[in-house]
């Protein structure tokens, strides 16, 4: 099993930065963490990932130069620095693993976010 346990989530004005982390505990190997959100009624949507083998990192256009996802492997712990923020990324994020057998696998994984384990969710709400 796998335990996702995010935090950090909350409520900031347009232009606000927020950092989202992921706590990440259990025996069964992941190589690929992510950041996933959903908005009621709208698929969940990949916002970005890390290939923790090398550290490659992969992002939405949507979101690329505003966000940066990162590791601190003595934490187990993947953050998401959300900079700039907008109202249309509110939404509840997720933190997501999923093993992988190279980087590219990882990487698509934001356009389709098929991951195996996911976290509970936290909030990020972005006002005008």
């Amino acid at each position: 099993q796998v335990q996702l346990v995010e935090s950090g989530g909350g409520s900031v004005q347009a232009g606000g930065s927020l950092r989202l982390s992921c706590a990440v505990s259990g025996y069964r190997f992941r190589n690929c963490l992510g950041w996933t959100r959903q908005v009621p009624g709208k698929e969940r949507e990949g916002v970005a990932v890390i290939y923790t083998g090398g550290g490659s990192t992969f992002y939405a256009d949507s979101v690329k130069g505003r966000f940066t996802i990162s590791q601190d492997n003595a934490k187990n712990t993947v953050y998401l620095q959300m900079d700039s923020l907008k109202p249309e990324d509110t939404a509840m994020y997720y933190c997501a693993a999923v093993a992988v057998s190279y980087a590219g696998n990882c990487a698509s994984r934001v356009l389709k976010p098929d991951f195996d384990y996911w976290g509970q969710g936290t909030q990020v709400t972005v006002s005008s």
